[in-house]
């Protein structure tokens, strides 16, 4: 009923920077909180930032002042704006929405992921 498709992933070098776009479509009344989580290879997934759909922002300490959480209400889509990048940011970064649904009910749903790549 609702898709999250992520976009933006790439190879970037140290230093460099990459913006990822989560695009949610479907039967969406309201979105309340979104966020990205990322995984890499042996590691449990992490979160890296939330933001609700009052723009109250949370980030993991390991990505404060590099990364930005930022939406779109009315396109139903949310970035990361990801500065200053560090080979230990190398995942998969996956998109999270908390969706009331135009039916009824409320349910998470997960994009598919992105690959973030930062080396040299």
């Amino acid at each position: 009923q609702v898709q999250l498709v992520e976009s933006g992933g790439g190879l970037v070098q140290p230093g460099g920077s990459l913006r990822l776009s989560c695009a949610a479509s479907g039967s969406i009344f309201s979105i309340n909180r979104m966020g990205w989580y990322r995984q890499a290879p042996g590691k449990e997934r992490e979160l890296v930032a939330t933001i609700t759909s009052r723009d109250n922002t949370n980030y993991a300490d390991s990505v404060k002042g590099r990364f930005t959480i930022s939406r779109d209400n009315a396109k139903n889509t949310m970035y990361l704006q990801m500065n200053s990048l560090k080979p230990e940011d190398t995942a998969v970064y996956y998109c999270h929405a908390y969706v009331l649904l135009v039916t009824s009910g409320a349910y998470n749903y997960w994009g598919r992921g992105t690959q973030v790549t930062v080396s040299s």
